[in-house]
């Protein structure tokens, strides 16, 4: 038995579900997703209540109801009040501007780095600190670590990208010795 797929998925007001053979359209004020749903597990609905049942008694059914229950549930949650992400740029020389719809980094590099806003997702600036928001929660997710890729904390001074609230381990840079030679 899957504890996360037994929970049903309560759908707020104003956003509409639509169930049609292997797949869900979810839609709201915030966009629409569309996602496929494996044959193992089925989607009914009942007033204003999704409920997640699984199909077939295989080892990986389990697994999969609980996947397709928190898939449905985060895209009716994206839909109605989206996602966001915060990342914080350290370092001396390190920037970020916002050039229309994409971000523009100065990362140390020869050259301005420039990073393209996807389809639905929005990108804010102030100061060192980006927010990527968005009602996927799988493309805000995805979004943020590739902007982090550009640039990941090093260990020593902390200097690069980071999410907001992590905490980079620290080492001991190299100790000047006296030699008693």
């Amino acid at each position: 038995m899957s504890r996360v797929g037994k929970k049903p998925i309560e759908i707020p007001s104003g956003v509409s579900v639509v169930i049609s053979n292997g797949s869900v359209t979810v839609k709201g004020p915030k966009g629409e997703i569309t996602r496929s749903i494996n044959p193992e597990v089925s989607l009914r609905q009942e007033n204003s209540t999704l409920i997640v049942v699984p199909v077939a008694k295989t080892k990986r059914t389990p697994a999969l109801w609980g996947l397709t229950r928190a898939i449905v549930a985060h895209s009716v949650e994206g839909v109605s009040r989206g996602f966001e992400k915060k990342l914080e740029i350290e370092g001396i020389g390190y920037r970020v501007n916002l050039d229309g719809k994409d971000l523009v980094f100065a990362l140390g590099f020869s050259h301005p780095v420039k990073f393209p806003a996807p389809a639905g997702i929005e990108f804010k600036v102030e100061k060192n600190v980006m927010t990527v928001s968005g009602f996927d929660k799988e493309l805000v997710g995805e979004t943020a670590a590739k902007i982090r890729a550009l640039k990941k904390p090093e260990p020593y001074k902390g200097k690069g990208i980071h999410y907001q609230g992590e905490v980079v381990r620290r080492k001991a840079g190299k100790k000047a010795t006296t030699g008693t030679a």
